[in-house]
């Protein structure tokens, strides 16, 4: 976000002059913009180091509890499947049950229940006797083989059903551990954010960064000569927009996350400042080939110092709330100049370069 009042601290020279011509807020001190210099009040660095393994131990520990939930899901779809199945074939044994019995009934009422040698004595001619038995055994035969192929699909399913359902529960108990597992890392992680978060407020109060925390870089994902200054986000404030908080409009595009999210530059480039204190809080400037300059505001935590050269996608620093802010989340700017004032439509900015947000 701008700030309401811009740092004046002891400015040099050159940049009195730029600030007077293009009416812009000066940078900040030059101190706070010297590699290395550091309050010795500002707290353990290791706690970026906690933060940044804590953000990456939560997202495996996400993406194990959803591949779980998602598993026992088709565990529970694979038993509803398994009760119609068993239902069907339940009813198809009852109605093959009612045919037997029907069989029988009519077998009887047409002298089934007769002697054979009676049977022979009152039909019409032993070729009609013969005749009607076999038919009634040829039936009686398919009925019950019916049956007994139905009443094994029975307790096929009725085995398959079981076998699910001990799935599903060790499923369910897998996951419950996972969920238990997270919920232990976002509250080490938070914890740990508003440590990191405390420290970043003590050096933005003493006006002096404590120079470079450095982190393990992740392994190059792309190739790409420009990416998104943070890699998941939801963005808020947009560039020029209006607000209580700012002296005129909006300078930049803000992307809501957490504190101690990684912060990346967003091509190649040249650290111009890193500075702390006034509306920004902890910044970092990086110069781009070409002759533009971008902005990473409010942070918590710096992983680069002035004049280091910077990768696309590199770690330049954490999200945090410093200065004016009020929540999480990082400013991002794109500019003519280092300065205050000389800021262009970053999300037009970006996506002339391949980015969109």
């Amino acid at each position: 976000m701008r700030p309401s009042r811009p740092s004046h601290r002891r400015p040099h020279l050159v940049s009195l002059l730029l600030c007077a011509l293009l009416a812009l807020g000066c940078p900040p001190a030059a101190a706070s913009q010297l590699p290395g210099a550091s309050d010795p009040d500002a707290g353990d660095p290791g706690v970026s180091t906690e933060v940044a393994r804590l953000y990456e131990e939560a997202a495996a520990a996400t993406q194990r509890y959803e591949e779980g939930r998602q598993a026992a899901e088709v565990q529970r779809a694979k038993v509803r499947k398994l009760d119609g199945l068993l239902s069907t074939e339940r009813h198809e044994v009852d109605v093959l049950h009612g045919d037997l019995g029907r069989m029988a009934s009519a077998q009887y009422r047409t002298g089934g229940g007769l002697s054979y040698t009676a049977q022979l004595l009152l039909a019409d001619s032993p070729d009609e006797l013969l005749r009607g038995r076999h038919a009634l055994a040829q039936a009686d035969l398919a009925v019950n083989s019916a049956v007994s192929r139905t009443q094994q699909a029975v307790g096929r399913l009725t085995g398959a059903k079981k076998r699910a359902e001990a799935a599903r529960r060790s499923l369910d108990r897998r996951t419950a551990r996972l969920a238990r597992l997270k919920r232990g890392i976002e509250k080490k992680l938070e914890t740990a954010q508003w440590t990191l978060q405390g420290q970043a407020d003590r050096s933005v109060a003493a006006g002096a960064c404590r120079g470079a925390v450095h982190l393990d870089q992740p392994e190059t994902r792309s190739t790409r000569a420009w990416v998104t200054p943070v890699e998941t986000y939801e963005l808020s404030a947009g560039f020029d927009s209006a607000g209580e908080r700012w002296a005129h409009r909006h300078t930049g595009q803000d992307f809501a996350v957490g504190i101690g999210a990684p912060v990346r530059a967003v091509g190649v480039g040249q650290v111009e400042s890193v500075s702390c204190g006034g509306g920004f809080g902890i910044e970092v400037v990086i110069r781009h080939p070409g002759g533009y300059f971008t902005q990473y505001a409010h942070l918590a935590a710096v992983t680069v110092d002035q004049g280091d050269r910077v990768r696309p996608g590199q770690w330049i620093g954490q999200a945090g709330t410093t200065g004016n802010s009020t929540g999480p989340h990082l400013h991002f700017e794109a500019r003519l100049t280092p300065y205050l004032g000389s800021g262009v439509d970053p999300k037009a900015w970006l996506a002339e370069r391949g980015v969109r947000i």
